[in-house]
């Protein structure tokens, strides 16, 4: 019964999160006759609802786990890093994005680049809904899960790269301004990829100071990120 509250619960938050993007978007955008962002913004609903359903499938207790509103041992960084990224992403992405190709018409950008962006978006949904299945300990935020016997994992995509959290975010944020064809929404992405990034480095410290094995993990997988770079 509490997984499936969880997975009602978490659905119903989907969707609030989605009507806010959406309602940031159209507001900047004051029309409503863009069919790139009512495609984009089809396919995160459609996203959300099957990630969703497969952490209820597959991964139950992290579907839980991942609801929690107070988490002990949380690093402040953090959440003060979280906050920011999702701000960001929610707030300031859309909001670039109706003023460019809503507003103001900016930029635009062709076919070829909406087909590159639901490329990467599905690749990105998928490495973190791979990775998420894979980790039982991916929560919201960096802390080290003494409560859930928290242990290094190697299997999956953490087999390839150290965060593949973090990987598929950027990528995911990347395929915004594709799908939806603006030029200028480049740089609040930017500036997002950036916080992950600087969330990256400080969680994989804070992995190598307090997480048993998670040095001698980091000697074999050599990349926290991009494959090959870093």
């Amino acid at each position: 019964m509490e997984v499936r509250k969880a997975c009602l619960k978490q659905a119903v938050l989907s969707c609030a999160l989605l009507a806010v993007m959406m309602a940031v978007f159209f507001a900047s955008a004051n029309r409503f006759n863009l069919p790139l962002a009512w495609m984009f913004f089809g396919a995160v609903f459609i996203y959300m609802i099957l990630s969703t359903v497969a952490l209820y499938r597959y991964s139950p207790k992290l579907l839980v786990q991942r609801l929690q509103l107070r988490r002990r041992g949380s690093k402040t960084w953090d959440e003060v890093l979280m906050r920011a990224c999702n701000l960001t992403l929610m707030l300031v992405v859309p909001a670039v994005a109706g003023l460019d190709i809503g507003r103001f018409g900016w930029s635009r950008l062709g076919a070829l680049s909406t087909a590159l962006g639901l490329i990467i978006f599905v690749f990105s949904s998928v490495l973190i809904n791979w990775a998420m299945i894979e980790n039982p300990y991916f929560e919201p935020t960096v802390r080290l899960q003494d409560d859930r016997g928290h242990r290094v994992v190697t299997t999956g995509p953490y087999s390839l790269v150290r965060h593949p959290g973090y990987l598929s975010g950027i990528l995911w944020a990347f395929s915004i301004p594709l799908l939806i064809g603006s030029l200028y929404t480049f740089t609040p992405v930017i500036l997002y990829s950036t916080l992950m990034i600087l969330r990256t480095y400080l969680e994989d410290r804070t992995l190598h100071d307090e997480l048993t094995g998670y040095a001698e993990y980091a000697e074999r997988i050599r990349y926290r990120l991009f494959p090959r770079v870093w």
